[in-house]
């Protein structure tokens, strides 16, 4: 079983992101340790990137602040390698394929199963351009998770059957971001997912509520939130751990009921 799997075994299960540097790493490093013992599944961590283009405002800002910090690539490795000394649950890289292909995705994705990354999510790279990313994936032990948008309809299967980890399920149209109301019919993607492979399937896009985590939690194996969370790095700074915690604990509550 892919460490990946491992996170949907305690109930519906809560993954937080957070752009690494934002506003500092010791920051990121300490709210990754409160989210753990607020009761995160998974952790998503964002390599800041210049043009996340599937980012809203909110995380958009946060790579800025991040690369105003000179914050590197490497220097997200190492922090990485410093977690995983406590730090046991799987974590994912949320980056973009530009980062992987200036680094070297053969050295990108050797470092990841150095430092104990267990998959990578490239929301730029289509189903059908995934190959050549895929493949070097395998070759180091890091599951490359699949997105499926409301759009993919009859194409869902086709990537379901491949996917490795987890399914990402995108809740909305456009871009991150907080959403007053998901409309989408989760329930239905998820069941197309399930149909050809028995992996989970976790929804992202638009929750930030405890009430709406509750619901989606119902329609699918976890729940995923960013920009809720990247909100609070930009309200508190280098205080924000604290809350981020106390937020999460509270998300991962609502997944559970």
């Amino acid at each position: 079983m892919s460490k990946i799997k491992e996170a949907f075994t305690n109930g519906k299960a809560f993954i937080p992101f957070i752009t690494c540097g934002d506003p500092t790493l010791d920051t990121t490093k300490a709210a990754v340790k409160e989210m753990v013992k607020a009761g995160a599944d998974l952790i998503e961590l964002g390599i800041p990137f210049s043009d996340p283009t599937a980012e809203g405002p909110v995380i958009q800002e946060a790579n800025i602040r991040a690369l105003k910090n000179n914050v590197t690539t490497d220097d997200v490795f190492a922090m990485v390698e410093e977690l995983r000394q406590t730090v046991t649950i799987p974590l994912v890289f949320m980056t973009y394929a530009n980062v992987v292909f200036s680094y070297g995705a053969e050295k990108f994705m050797q470092r990841c199963e150095e430092v104990g990354i267990d998959g990578i999510i490239l929301p730029d790279i289509p189903f059908e351009e995934k190959e050549e990313f895929d493949a070097v994936c395998k070759a180091h032990g890091v599951d490359l998770v699949s997105m499926i948008a409301p759009t993919s309809e009859e194409r869902i299967s086709m990537i379901a059957k491949e996917a490795n980890g987890f399914v990402y399920c995108v809740s909305s149209l456009g871009v991150t971001g907080v959403r007053s109301n998901i409309t989408t019919d989760i329930g239905a993607m998820v069941r197309k997912v399930k149909e050809v492979n028995a992996i989970p399937c976790a929804v992202g896009f638009g929750i930030s509520t405890p009430e709406q985590a509750e619901k989606m939690a119902k329609q699918a194996d976890g729940v995923i939130v960013g920009s809720a969370i990247v909100k609070l790095c930009a309200q508190y700074g280098e205080e924000a751990p604290s809350y981020i915690g106390e937020y999460v604990k509270s998300m991962k509550e609502a997944c559970l009921r």
